[in-house]
């Protein structure tokens, strides 16, 4: 029988936050899954051509990032330790789409002003839940 310690307050907060942040991330690929002709139609030609150019592969990432995301938070709430292995292929996914945006694209709306927030917190905060589910694990709060 292995013992469990009683994980901090801070903790429960992180993976509430978490919980919102990535289910903000599922409305987001909903949105953009099932975004009507017409609705891109109405976008900047940019915009128009950078969406029509994703390969299939781009959104299968972005699905397993946001979903995964979303369940390894929902494991971080339940205190289970697979939230960490969840978490790390979540952040896998976040860095393929970035690398897409990055270094395979001419034009990311992802690297407009407006939307370079966004590009910097989303990796950044993948890749802080995998820490502090590691950390977690690490001091016995998950099992």
């Amino acid at each position: 029988m292995s013992t469990q310690t009683k994980p901090a307050i801070w903790f429960w907060i992180v993976a509430v936050i978490a919980l919102l942040w990535n289910a903000l991330g599922i409305m987001a690929y909903l949105m953009r899954a099932y975004m009507t002709d017409e609705a891109i139609a109405a976008m900047p030609q940019e915009q128009q051509e950078y969406l029509h150019n994703q390969p299939a592969w781009y959104m299968a990432v972005f699905a397993t990032a946001v979903f995964g995301g979303t369940l390894g938070s929902v494991l971080l709430l339940l205190c289970k330790a697979r939230a960490y292995w969840i978490f790390l292929v979540s952040l896998v996914c976040v860095v393929a789409q970035w690398s897409y945006d990055m270094f395979m694209v001419a034009y990311s709306p992802a690297f407009e002003t407006s939307g370079l927030v966004m590009a910097i917190m989303i990796p950044v905060f993948s890749l802080a839940l995998v820490f502090i589910s590691r950390s977690a694990k690490a001091k016995g709060w998950l099992s």
